[in-house]
């Protein structure tokens, strides 16, 4: 509806019903009875309007302004702050207690005893005083009027007869302060000094616990902020002295932590207070604000300052109002051009008077009856006029509102990564409350500006004060948590005394195992491999190389080539071993592997070809010769019948005769960790130890065959395979075993063996993790106490969710999705408690693992008798590679498990994860003498197996020759 045709149908409107005294439809009227008033009005409102493609605009330049703010390099400039408030944590319905709030920031200073019930209902009881602080104080000096402030909670104190209890307390104070003693003889601990706005977003959070934003909309009277920031506690803020201004409106949220330069950490959410009322202070606002709001700023106590609050506050609208009607009277469009002293006065329409003359049903009458009382004396027209004038003026503040809201929404859900998102604003504030209409209008612009963000406006109850104090509740739950969480994950952190305490532990123990009359009680084997000699570039051919290592088994043909064109090119298909085969019969499990390897040469073409062949078989043996192994004992979750004590390689070949189809010529039995040592030593003549970390864990490394009192001969060097799993089966460790350990032992396949492998392979890891998680949630730290269904499945926790979880590319949201894909309804709070419990678990393995490799260096530096030695370890396994993330690039290498066959190797970036790096600082730590390159290892595994196959085929032709 037009302006013209608006004005004239509610004018004759208000004229009839004030003769018939009931409702008139507009429709009704007949045109003969309908009086325009002028035009000319039109041209006064028109540029307060604003359409919807001019309200996105703002929203893009408020993010351009929340991003600035949250900046290091350009928070200087920004004239949105977003000032960190230090409060991490919303309610999560378990706060208890009785707490004292403070509540400065409107004409009167409030104190408040909150009683917070754990009663599932989240209730709560309020008993307030109001001390109204007199004008001198208010405009006197700091001291003075914190000196009032502990007065006042003193008495209330006394009064309620609380001064022998220490309790906590939440401050509510509009701008950041530095505070943290009110009196000496006041006994009660200073938990969180927040923002009024901050204060409503937490009231309405213990009732909604969806709300994450909060918003001011009133004339509520605080203090100017000129303020610098020191990020420690919610108490250690600074602030220049406050001027009483008139504030009114401002919005929080909680924002992502990764994204707030001027804290430190990455980890969960803070709450930041944008000081919003600044926006436009640099001239953004610029192109949108009018002649009147010139004329009001220019009048105002803060020229140039708080620009948008100036447009959209409830201190500054009346004002607005009045500026428009004094200039429209005075062109004679109003009141026959006859201007008032009450007009001619500064301040003398106010917010209540818009909102009075706003209203449904009597804002005609009441438009009329204040304009009298302005001495006025308005026209049937004039009120209309007028009321329209308002109507445009809180429309405006209304929408400038929700695009900025808008802004944070947005901010909000892409933080989240969600294409759609619920979420709740607590909303508090006189104009909010009390105006007629303007909660209409912010919903329905909130509604087309962020169309992607379902939103619920919630008023706050109960006000700022029990927002503080609901803060004081949450931090003082974080704190408690916090002590407890430290006290459970204290044995899983390992000082550097007892890190080289297990150093040595394991440089005795590999002693033990190259020793004749100590070896058979040595928890470390330190297996002979009979491998004794690295690639020297001249292997060439082509070989089959068999992996079995985990639950999947692997065929792969290996070419080399050598000259100076040497390469190695592989072709690779992966089958996966039943559990029931895993578990099952050793003829079983050695039938399955036969069977896939004669679909790989089918598929290939070669089954005819009498290949050497390398059989990567990762687990512990005794070998008595290259292509002699007989299995010492399981692990890794396999348990198959009647293979202990066996040769493999003879179970082997007894499962191809049985299937009568192809010869191979099976040249090595060899372990993972050897195959890893192989393939880089390729790469790096100076490769002389390989390391897996993935599934299982191991170390192997060249030693001097003096050294091996159970193999003949002194001559030269053999790989040896240590096995050290083991390491700590005979009880040597168990004073840093925690509880967590021996619940995953004890439900293990094999209890009591292979304790330090469960300490520190990808296996176990998970498992450690989710007996912590439980142990967490019965004390009431995780998941509001609640143990799922999900988490009681031994081996719902794949070590794979450690490595995702820990990604430091992994935002807080993204980290709760995976939580609720393994059935965990997680808060924010819980999510950053599960990744802190990922990390020590990941971190004491990392340590655990580079102690063990600190004593295998060592001890190859004294095998050579140097100062100082320089040496290359191969590494291998999903731990040491991917955890907590990786990158991928393009290698040559066919996956044949793939229909598609294309290239897709997977070359890790330099870059070292977190597990990897942490190994490399602890081996650096405990063996400082020595000098350790690591390398990754490209197929180990595979690779490596066909390498020593060829090793093996050169050295017996040269033999031959």
């Amino acid at each position: 509806m037009s302006w013209s045709l608006f004005a004239l149908t509610v004018t004759r409107t208000w004229a009839l019903r004030s003769k018939t005294k009931r409702p008139i439809s507009p429709r009704s009227l007949r045109a003969s009875e309908w009086h325009l008033p002028s035009l000319q009005v039109d041209r006064y409102l028109s540029q307060l309007r604003l359409s919807d493609d001019v309200l996105l605009d703002v929203t893009a330049r408020f993010q351009a302004e929340m991003g600035k703010g949250l900046a290091r390099d350009t928070r200087p400039m920004a004239a949105v702050k977003m000032l960190p408030s230090l409060v991490r944590s919303l309610p999560d319905g378990s706060e208890k207690g009785d707490f004292l709030a403070l509540d400065l920031g409107g004409s009167q200073f409030h104190v408040h005893w909150v009683k917070v019930f754990d009663d599932g209902k989240q209730s709560s009881q309020l008993e307030s005083k109001s001390y109204p602080p007199p004008k001198e104080v208010m405009q006197g000096n700091g001291a003075e009027l914190f000196d009032y402030i502990a007065d006042c909670l003193s008495d209330f104190m006394e009064t309620k007869n609380l001064k022998h209890k220490k309790l906590p307390l939440g401050f509510t104070f509009s701008f950041p302060c530095k505070q943290t003693k009110l009196e000496e003889d006041i006994d009660v601990d200073v938990l969180a000094l927040v923002n009024d706005t901050v204060g409503t977003m937490m009231t309405c959070g213990y009732d909604d616990q969806r709300c994450e934003v909060g918003l001011i909309i009133g004339n509520v009277l605080t203090y100017s902020q000129t303020c610098g920031l020191k990020e420690k506690s919610h108490m250690e803020q600074t602030v220049a002295y406050p001027i009483p201004t008139g504030t009114g409106t401002n919005a929080c949220y909680m924002e992502e932590m990764r994204h707030i330069d001027l804290v430190e950490g990455d980890e969960g959410r803070m709450c930041i207070n944008t000081e919003w009322g600044a926006f436009g202070d640099d001239g953004a606002l610029d192109d949108l604000r009018t002649e009147f709001d010139r004329e009001l700023d220019l009048g105002s106590l803060n020229p140039g300052k708080q620009l948008f609050e100036k447009m959209i506050s409830s201190l500054y609208l009346g004002e607005l109002v009045r500026l428009i009607l004094l200039k429209m009277t005075k062109e004679g469009l109003l009141f026959n051009g006859k201007v008032s002293t009450a007009l001619l006065t500064k301040g003398k329409i106010e917010m209540k008077h818009v909102s009075a003359m706003e209203k449904y049903k009597e804002g005609l009458s009441n438009t009329k009856e204040i304009l009298t009382e302005l001495k006025l004396f308005p026209s049937e027209e004039d009120c209309v006029a007028v009321q329209h004038v308002c109507s445009v003026v809180s429309s405006r503040s209304a929408k400038l509102c929700a695009a900025a809201l808008a802004a944070i929404l947005t901010r909000l859900r892409e933080n989240k990564k969600l294409l759609r998102m619920r979420t709740t604003v607590g909303i508090d504030g006189g104009l909010y409350k009390t105006h007629p209409k303007l909660a209409g209008r912010l919903r329905r612009a909130v509604r087309r500006l962020a169309p992607a963000c379902e939103v619920r406006f919630l008023p706050s109850q109960g006000g700022s004060g029990r927002g503080a104090a609901v803060v004081a509740a949450a931090a003082r739950r974080l704190a408690a948590q916090r002590r407890r969480l430290d006290a459970a994950l204290a044995a899983l952190r390992l000082p550097p005394a007892i890190l080289r305490e297990l150093r040595d532990k394991m440089r005795a123990e590999l002693e033990h195992g190259l020793k004749r009359e100590t070896q058979a009680q040595a928890t470390v084997k330190m297996l002979p491999t009979y491998v004794c000699g690295m690639p020297d570039g001249t292997e060439k051919g082509k070989f089959l190389a068999l992996d079995l290592g985990g639950t999947n088994f692997r065929v792969l043909l290996v070419k080399i080539k050598s000259g100076r064109r040497r390469s190695v090119q592989m072709y690779n298909k992966i089958f996966a071993i039943p559990l029931e085969i895993m578990q099952g019969t050793g003829e079983e499990l050695f039938d399955h592997i036969v069977q896939c390897t004669a679909d790989f040469l089918e598929y290939m073409g070669i089954k005819g070809a009498r290949l050497p062949l390398g059989f990567t078989f990762s687990f512990p043996c005794r070998q008595t010769s290259i292509d002699k192994g007989t299995l010492v004992g399981w692990t890794k979750g396999f348990k198959a019948t009647d293979c202990e004590g066996e040769d493999v390689v003879d179970m082997l070949r007894e499962a191809i005769r049985r299937r009568n189809e192809f010869d191979l010529d099976i040249v090595a039995v060899v372990n993972d960790t050897v195959g890893t040592m192989m393939t880089c030593g390729y790469e790096d003549p100076n490769c002389e130890i390989g390391l897996i970390a993935g599934t299982g864990t191991n170390v192997c490394y060249m030693e001097d065959m003096k050294n091996i009192e159970i193999v003949e001969g002194n001559e030269g060097k053999m790989c040896i395979n240590t096995e050290w799993g083991a390491f700590g089966d005979n009880g040597c460790i168990d004073y840093i075993r925690t509880k967590y350990d021996r619940e995953v032992d004890e439900g293990s396949l094999n209890p009591g063996k292979q304790r330090y492998e469960k300490m520190t392979s990808g296996m176990y890891l998970g498992e450690i993790v989710r007996q912590i998680l439980i142990d967490l949630t019965k004390q009431g730290l995780l998941f509001r106490g609640h143990i799922s269904e999900s988490l009681r499945k031994k081996g719902i926790f794949e070590t794979k969710f450690l490595s995702q979880i820990e990604s430091d590319r992994l935002a807080l949201p993204q980290l709760r999705r995976i939580l609720q894909q393994l059935g965990l309804d997680s808060t924010c709070e819980d999510s950053i408690v599960v990744k802190e419990v990922c990390a020590a678990v990941s971190t004491r393995a990392a340590q655990l693992c580079g102690a063990g490799l600190a004593a295998v260096v060592e001890k190859k530096r004294e095998n050579r008798g140097v100062e100082r030695l320089q040496i290359t370890v191969g590494a291998d396994g999903t731990l040491y590679k991917l955890h907590p993330h990786h990158w991928i690039k393009n290698c040559e290498y066919k996956d044949l498990s793939s229909e598609s066959s294309c290239l897709n190797i997977l070359f890790f970036s330099p870059f070292p994860s977190s597990f990897s790096r942490i190994l490399q600082e602890t081996v650096k730590e405990l063996a400082p003498q020595c000098d350790v390159t690591f390398m990754l290892s490209e197929d180990g595994s595979g690779k490596g197996a066909a390498l020593i196959t060829a090793v093996v085929k050169r050295l017996h032709n040269v033999g031959q020759k």
